[in-house]
């Protein structure tokens, strides 16, 4: 059986992409802080689907906890990463500790690059292997920091994927929008202020990510309604975009026109 590792693999976007690989037949390496979680997810998706899983108790944004994972990848073939891990904050830039910053900087960015490395070295020495990136449609958005690092994890995704097509290695970027998950209650959003029709179902997203990634897509945004927020937002002006953007998602409206256009 081919294998996976999974990053952030306990709930919401991570949990689901869990189930859909033991059903598509891979072998299963799990990859969180929450050990005791781990084994909990990895009883129950080998009971349910008969697949093998390991646990890789780790804290990603720990130098030593990080380089356990990388190695991973050197001592048995991994098939698919998903890097999924990650956190958002519901406060702007400069009212966070840097340090938190800092630690959301690493795992959102420094972690995805690491990971993507160390995966796709032996990727390309087999000639075949996959890469999916969790990103988000907040990456083409000028909301606040968030943005900036999913951005970064688009752009980077998408240029690997055009640089190792060649060599039979797939990246693509997963660009979900609002997803019925527990992230959103982690960082203390009010859901109440996004329109129902915003959410998404976190297996039907992975399922439409699946999709994408045998069809060559090197950026994934499942279900129409974000596609086409996606290429409305190719035509907005960017000031009237980041001033909108900030509604609902951190608690505040966005800055009135006499103090300019609102940027986190």
């Amino acid at each position: 059986m081919p294998t996976a590792l999974v990053t952030g693999p306990a709930t919401g976007i991570g949990r689901a992409f869990v189930d859909k690989l033991a059903l598509e037949g891979y072998d299963l390496v799990l990859v969180s802080r929450d050990e005791a979680r781990l084994k909990e997810v990895a009883a129950d998706i080998t009971r349910l689907h008969g697949v093998e899983c390991e646990v890789l108790a780790a804290d990603l944004t720990d130098a030593a906890d990080l380089a356990r994972v990388e190695e991973r990848f050197r001592t048995g073939p991994i098939e698919l990463l998903v890097n999924n891990a990650g956190f958002g904050q519901k406060k702007p830039f400069w009212e966070n500790p840097v340090d938190v910053e800092e630690k959301q900087l690493d795992l959102l960015v420094r972690v995805v690059l690491r990971l993507t490395h160390a995966a796709v070295l032996p990727m390309i020495e087999r000639g075949s292997g996959a890469v999916i990136n969790v990103s988000s449609v907040a990456g083409f958005l000028q909301r606040n920091i968030y943005s900036a690092h999913k951005a970064w994890v688009t752009s980077f995704s998408a240029g690997l994927a055009t640089g190792l097509h060649a060599q039979g290695v797939a990246v693509m970027a997963l660009c979900p929008g609002f997803v019925h998950t527990e992230f959103h209650e982690r960082m203390g959003m009010d859901k109440s202020m996004i329109p129902s029709f915003m959410w998404l179902d976190a297996d039907e997203l992975v399922a439409a990510a699946w999709k994408d990634l045998l069809r060559g897509k090197a950026i994934s945004i499942p279900s129409r309604r974000y596609k086409l927020l996606m290429v409305a937002a190719r035509f907005t002006p960017r000031a009237l975009i980041a001033r909108v953007s900030t509604v609902g998602l951190d608690g505040r409206r966005p800055a009135s026109s006499a103090a300019g256009s609102r940027r986190e």
